[in-house]
């Protein structure tokens, strides 16, 4: 049977990592290509989240998406060499700006905003629908893992702890606030961690990179 000797069609995004890649004309040209790209992905993820920021005007969403789409174009340029072709390139980058644009207005929610370093209410983890022997159950263990947060953890284990996984404060914007990384603090709510697992026999909730709990 004959070979098809015909020459494959490279997918359009794949061509554009290789003008990535060059110089001249043809690079400025896919990076603005690659530009125009990131911004409509910043732009979806702002008017995504818009109807939980109603402070925040047009202007000032569109200012923030074109911020995120500068930061998650040097991100893609930067990591250029570590794309592998396993998915479109356009979807491969495109990640990048609704993480950066996720996280500024994260940051900008809580701008002026008072990190709360207690729980704000224990009660939110009831259950009234439970039943009566489950509820006193769950009032005990809440019991015994508040006073493992405060004998087991130093104060400020204690405050990244409470407010990250209690309070659900973005670790991104705590960090900022501590004046250290996002990822000092999580090695740190790994190592908190320990120590409470050890007096209530419990695994508790561990916060990965995107502020989510496993």
């Amino acid at each position: 049977m004959a070979m098809d000797s015909r020459p494959q069609l490279r997918p359009r995004s794949d061509a554009l990592v290789d003008r990535l890649r060059a110089g001249g004309r043809a690079r400025e040209e896919a990076l603005a290509e690659l530009h125009a790209l990131l911004l409509r992905a910043a732009r979806f993820e702002a008017a995504r989240r818009r109807p939980g920021l109603p402070y925040i005007r047009g202007n000032e969403l569109d200012d923030i998406a074109l911020e995120a789409a500068d930061d998650a174009l040097l991100a893609v340029l930067a990591k250029l060499d570590e794309f592998r072709g396993a998915c479109r390139f356009t979807t491969w980058a495109y990640k990048f700006a609704l993480l950066e644009a996720a996280s500024k207005l994260r940051r900008r929610a809580w701008q002026r905003r008072e990190i709360p370093l207690e729980p704000e209410d224990w009660t939110l983890f009831s259950d009234p629908a439970g039943s009566p022997a489950a509820e006193v159950e769950r009032t005990e263990l809440l019991s015994a893992i508040r006073r493992a947060i405060a004998t087991a953890l130093t104060p400020r284990q204690r405050d990244v702890l409470v407010a990250v996984a209690v309070n659900d404060v973005p670790a991104d914007v705590l960090a900022e606030r501590l004046g250290t990384t996002r990822g000092a603090l999580y090695k740190s709510l790994h190592t908190d961690a320990k120590p409470l697992n050890g007096q209530t026999g419990l695994c508790w909730p561990v916060v990965n990179e995107h502020n989510t709990r496993r």
